[in-house]
C-alpha cells in the first residue's frame, strides 16, 4: 500500500493530499477507493449490514488508491495525489450538486438516493443539504486549493481521474450498452487537449486496449475553473476492474502492477511536455 505518512490530513476533512515534486503539474484524484461510512451517515441508509456490504462491493472502484500510490512512486517526477477517505455512498464529490448532473435520473447525483441495482438507499424526502455541506464543499475548497497550488507553482495543472469500472454493466448506468474497452478515457471538450488523450493512449496501449468516453465520459475539474481556464487540462482514465481484481470488491490480482507502471508513464508523458 502507498505511504501515507506525510498526508495532509485532519479529523474534520476525510481526505488526503499526498504532496508530489515541487515541481510537478500533475496531480491524481482518487475519489471512489474507499468504503469508510461514518456511523451518523450510516444510520440514514435503508440497507443492512449484509446489503450494505454487497453495495459498496458494486460501487468501490477497489485498490484505485493503491495503483495511484504505486504510479507516484514509479514516475519519474512524482505526481500530488488527492485521495477521498470516505466512500461515495456518503457523498460522490464528482457530481454536480444540482440540476446539471445527469445521474440524478439513476437517483444517484451529489446524495445516492439508489442503489446501483435501483433500490433504495435513503428514504423518500432525504434531505441531502446537510450532507453537501458537512463533506461535499469543504472537499471542493480543498481540490480547488490543491489545483490552485499546481497552477501558481508550475503555471499548469494537469488532472488525471482515477477510476475503476464493472466489466458487465450494472443497471444504474445511463450508457451501460456502448463499448466497454480494458481502459476507458473520459475527455471533456474544454480541458482535454488532443495531445493528453494522445499521451493515454499510448501509455495504456499495452493494457489490452483503450477507448473514449464510452461507457462513461467526461472528467472531473473544480467549478472554478470549469470551461473556464485553459491552464488546467483533465483526463480521467477508467480501468476495467476485470483487468486486476476479483469482481465484485474481491482481491487485486497480477494486473495491477501493470496498470500503475502505465499510469506512471502517462505521468512521465505529461510532466515532460513543455507548457
Amino acid at each position: 500500500m502507498p505511504d501515507t505518512s506525510s498526508a495532509t490530513r485532519s479529523p474534520a476533512a476525510p481526505f488526503r493530499l499526498h504532496p508530489g515534486a515541487a515541481d510537478s503539474p500533475v496531480l491524481l484524484h482518487v475519489p471512489h477507493s474507499a468504503r469508510e461510512i461514518p456511523a451518523e451517515v450510516r444510520s440514514g441508509l435503508v440497507p443492512d449490514d449484509a446489503a450494505l456490504g454487497r453495495e459498496l462491493d458494486h460501487i468501490t472502484d477497489a485498490h484505485t488508491e493503491q495503483i495511484a500510490g504505486l504510479a507516484a512512486a514509479a514516475a519519474g517526477l512524482a505526481p500530488w495525489r488527492f485521495v477521498n477517505g470516505l466512500s461515495r455512498l456518503v457523498v460522490d464529490p464528482e457530481r454536480f450538486p444540482d440540476e446539471r448532473e445527469e445521474m440524478l435520473a439513476s437517483g444517484m447525483g451529489a446524495v445516492y438516493t439508489r442503489t446501483t441495482h435501483g433500490e433504495e438507499l435513503r428514504p423518500a424526502g432525504f434531505d441531502g443539504r446537510p450532507l453537501l455541506e458537512r463533506y461535499f464543499e469543504p472537499y471542493a475548497r480543498a481540490m480547488t486549493e490543491a489545483v490552485d497550488d499546481r497552477l501558481a507553482a508550475t503555471g499548469r495543472a494537469v488532472l488525471v481521474d482515477v477510476h475503476s469500472y464493472p466489466s458487465r454493466a450494472l443497471p444504474y448506468e445511463l450508457h451501460g450498452a456502448g463499448p466497454r474497452p480494458p481502459v476507458c478515457l473520459g475527455t471533456d471538450p474544454f480541458h482535454t487537449p488532443a495531445w493528453l488523450l494522445e499521451a493515454a493512449r499510448e501509455a495504456f496501449a499495452g493494457c489490452g486496449g483503450t477507448g473514449v468516453d464510452s461507457p462513461f465520459a467526461g472528467t472531473y475539474v473544480p467549478l472554478r475553473h470549469y470551461g473556464r481556464d485553459p491552464r488546467v487540462t483533465a483526463l480521467m482514465v477508467e480501468i476495467r476492474r476485470d483487468l486486476y481484481m476479483a469482481e465484485p470488491g474481491g482481491p487485486a490480482g497480477p494486473g495491477l502492477d501493470a496498470l500503475a507502471d502505465a499510469l506512471a508513464e502517462l505521468v512521465d508523458r505529461v510532466s515532460a511536455r513543455e507548457p
